[in-house]
């Protein structure tokens, strides 16, 4: 199972980003726990500056924007 987490405060950017993983989650069938990190203290924890970032299995692997659909199907596989 692939453990997966969105860091972002809550801007559209974010949410973006979390429904993007989420449907690519749902469409792969990839078994996942997916949670939003919203707090800014756990964020910096990651080393990371900017906002959206998507996290796979505690290695930062997107950062400052929001990712693709094929970027994040890519991730999981």
């Amino acid at each position: 199972m692939k453990n997966i987490k969105i860091l972002g405060t809550g801007c559209p950017k974010c949410r973006q980003t979390e429904a993007v993983v989420r449907q690519v989650v749902a469409e792969t069938g990839v078994e996942a726990h997916i949670e939003k990190v919203e707090d800014i203290v756990q964020i910096m924890a990651y080393n990371v500056l900017s906002t959206p970032a998507v996290v796979v299995d505690e290695e930062v692997r997107i950062k400052g924007r929001v990712p693709t659909a094929g970027e994040v199907r890519a991730l999981l596989n």
